[in-house]
């Protein structure tokens, strides 16, 4: 399994058959370079979605076209873009579970919002924040999107027992790192834990130091841009 950080809140997953974009936020992205755009994405077989704010839906049809791969997410926004966008999307909903090519990816609830910008600047509803569960290779990964603490992730981890967790930990718009490391340490029993959305923007956390300070005994790993963090499978 290779997890790979495309900087803010986007990611890489290698698992199983599958290379799975999940929030491709290429164009604006602050911490990623013009010149790697064609690397981040080379290979990919879906993009996943966690909710419709610019910088997790920015790039997505795009990628979908010139990639020619199918797009998943909250059922409300998958439908809009398959009628506005004409691509290949499949809309699904918490609690429910697809396939893509052998991991398992199961929508769970996010604490956040979820909107595009419609005419003259006005919010456009586009379905219901959330995250993922994905396993596959032995291991279960909570990829939280954007999120604050709440209290379903009692009965998340309880259910799937994910060993690894890559937490949006930025601050600002979600949970800040010692928020983080509360959830982590309260509701999961992760072996790795990684943060994302951050490092991006001046408002949101640069160092996950707090996170690692409330996290002894658990593996924290600062992700480098579109270097993968290699984990083995688990039998």
């Amino acid at each position: 399994m290779k997890l790979v950080w495309l900087g803010h809140g986007s990611w890489r997953i290698e698992i199983e058959r599958a290379v799975i974009l999940i929030d491709p936020w290429l164009d604006g992205n602050p911490s990623m370079p013009e010149d790697r755009h064609d690397e981040a994405v080379a290979g990919a077989t879906h993009i996943l979605v966690t909710h419709g704010h610019f910088d997790h839906t920015g790039d997505v049809p795009r990628l979908s076209k010139k990639l020619g791969v199918p797009v998943f997410g909250i059922f409300d926004l998958m439908t809009w873009w398959t009628n506005s966008e004409g691509i290949e999307a499949t809309g699904f909903n918490r609690g429910g579970t697809v396939d893509l090519n052998g991991a398992k990816v199961t929508m769970v609830a996010a604490s956040h919002s979820s909107s595009s910008e419609g005419r003259h600047g006005q919010p456009v509803y586009t379905g219901a924040e959330a995250g993922y569960m994905i396993a596959g290779e032995g291991h279960v990964i909570y990829f939280s999107g954007d999120t604050d603490i709440m209290a379903d992730m009692d009965w998340m981890g309880d259910l799937h027992r994910p060993d690894i967790g890559i937490l949006s930990a930025g601050g600002h718009f979600t949970m800040d790192m010692a928020r983080a490391a509360y959830a982590a340490k309260r509701y999961f029993d992760f072996r790795t834990v990684i943060p994302s959305h951050y490092r991006s923007f001046p408002m949101l956390a640069a160092d996950a130091g707090p996170l690692r300070d409330g996290l002894p005994g658990v593996e924290v790993i600062e992700p480098e841009l579109l270097r993968a963090i290699e984990i083995g499978p688990r039998a």
